[in-house]
């Protein structure tokens, strides 16, 4: 792992309120995260820190001892994680989400975890005893190079295998095709390569805005000169049309070979 700035902190309560429309409750154990990917939305989260370090380069630990009430989570979806990723590098030491999953498993709650992850199998015991569980995993490439240039979570190998492995004991596989990279990300090939153990299909475009639009941006000029006019197209100039006609393209090819959610 890289050099990364721990620092532990205590919390009253790993349950918040959501606001996300297809969550009642989210859990972040960490504030930050390893992975560094370069167009994380969540680096927002830096402002509410008092570190100086950039987004990727520090993880605030949340310990809690307060026991999840499970109680209130009846009938309720649970996300874990929506500004971090729960199986980050330091899970592999702290063992939290380890622990908020074994409090969930009997919890009469739709469990959904978020992760790009491996690390995600060590806990296969405990996700096979959960009631009701959705795991998701991001995969926008199957370039490994553009990947490395984007992250340094786990490999695109290891994260379809990973969905092979939870779909083989059970558990309800969603490939989260996220962020889509206009002209990059081959959303047709990813599906044709993992179709056999997906039991769902997210989408969602990559937006730019914030510190890592201009990183972004300069990345595409630098590495695929050719669509950087495109580019400048959907994120200077707000053209639409290219989201239009590939929701529609996805739309009329899953309605023809899959069962799907388009978002």
């Amino acid at each position: 792992m890289r050099d990364i700035v721990v620092k532990e902190v205590n919390t009253n309560d790993y349950l918040t309120k959501s606001k996300l429309p297809s969550a009642d409750y989210v859990i972040n154990p960490y504030v930050g995260c390893t992975h560094g990917c370069k167009y994380c939305y969540a680096s927002f989260m830096k402002r509410f820190t008092n570190h100086k370090e950039e987004w990727g380069k520090f993880v605030d630990v949340k310990l809690c001892y307060k026991a999840i009430n499970i109680k209130k989570l009846k009938g309720k979806t649970v996300f874990l994680s929506s500004v971090t990723d729960c199986y980050n590098g330091l899970e592999e030491k702290y063992k939290l989400t380890r622990d908020i999953i074994r409090q969930l498993k009997n919890a009469d709650c739709l469990l959904n975890i978020s992760t790009k992850s491996k690390l995600i199998l060590r806990d296969l015991d405990l996700l096979k005893e959960c009631k009701n569980l959705v795991v998701s995993m991001s995969i926008n490439t199957l370039d490994e190079k553009f990947r490395k240039d984007m992250d340094q979570a786990s490999s695109i190998e290891e994260r379809l295998e990973t969905l092979k492995l939870l779909h083989e004991n059970g558990i309800y596989t969603v490939l989260f095709m996220s962020p889509i990279f206009p002209y990059i990300t081959n959303w047709q090939s990813i599906i044709e390569i993992s179709k056999n153990y997906i039991d769902e299909y997210w989408f969602e475009n990559l937006n730019l805005r914030g510190s890592y639009k201009a990183y972004i941006l300069n990345y595409i000029k630098s590495n695929y000169p050719d669509y950087y006019p495109e580019y400048i197209k959907i994120y200077d100039n707000k053209d639409k049309s290219y989201w239009q006609g590939l929701s529609l393209e996805i739309k009329k090819y899953c309605e023809k070979f899959l069962k799907s959610s388009l978002f």
